[in-house]
C-alpha cells in the first residue's frame, strides 16, 4: 500500500527535479530584470543576513515575513546512563553515552508557504 502512495505522489510531481542556484538565480533575474551577477550578491547578502541573525550576537531567530522562520534552539547536556532495557530486543541491555549541549537550528513554514503546498 505504501507503494502505491509513492507511486501517485511521484506521478503529482511528474518527476521534476529542485532547481539549482544557478536556475534559481537566472529565474529571478528574468522575473526582477536584474542581471544574474546582481541576483547573487543579493542571495549572498541574504545568506549573510541570516548567519548574523543566528549567529552568537544575533537574536537567534530569523523570519522571512509569510514564508519561513529560522530559529536557534539551546539543548541541554545530556548525563550518559548506564543499563538501559532495549525495547526492540527485552531482555537486553546497553549504555547510552553523554551528550554535550549544542544548539539545534530549526525551520519552521509558515501560511503562505503551508497554503502553496
Amino acid at each position: 500500500m505504501a507503494t502505491a502512495a509513492k507511486k501517485t505522489e511521484k506521478k503529482a510531481t511528474g518527476d521534476v527535479k529542485p532547481l539549482t542556484k544557478n536556475q534559481i538565480i537566472a529565474n529571478v533575474a528574468e522575473t526582477t530584470s536584474l542581471t544574474k551577477k546582481e541576483v547573487g550578491a543579493v542571495i549572498d547578502a541574504f545568506t549573510e543576513e541570516i548567519k548574523k541573525s543566528i549567529g552568537k550576537k544575533g537574536a537567534g531567530t530569523f523570519t522571512l515575513p509569510g514564508i519561513l522562520k529560522i530559529e536557534k534552539k539551546f539543548v541541554a547536556a545530556k548525563k550518559e546512563k548506564k543499563h538501559i532495557e532495549n525495547k526492540l530486543k527485552p531482555g537486553t541491555f546497553y549504555d547510552r553515552p553523554a551528550k554535550a549541549a549544542h544548539y539545534r537550528v530549526r525551520i519552521k513554514a509558515l501560511k503562505n508557504l503551508k497554503e502553496s503546498v
